[in-house]
């Protein structure tokens, strides 16, 4: 897989998400993702929703691993990246 298409995936299922995808294998590749969505949201929770995202393409191995980082707009921010 592509990083963009990983990140397109994770962007249809969190409409407005800041998504930023890296990795260079095809295979393997950690995302970060800033969402509102993620206000008030346990970490735990928030890894579930991003991996429902690509779920098929997990499933189908396609994608064999991603790191997720989930942060909201105001974690981002603190942050700085």
């Amino acid at each position: 897989m592509e990083t963009e298409a990983v990140a397109d995936l994770i962007r249809a299922g969190i409409p407005g998400a800041e998504v930023r995808v890296s990795g260079d294998d095809g295979g393997h590749f950690e995302a970060i993702i800033v969402s509102e969505t993620f206000e008030g949201m346990p970490p735990i929770k928030r890894e579930r929703l991003v991996m429902e995202t690509v779920r098929d393409q997990v499933a189908s191995g396609e994608l064999h691993a991603l790191s997720v980082k989930a942060r909201t707009p105001a974690q981002q921010a603190a942050i700085g990246e």
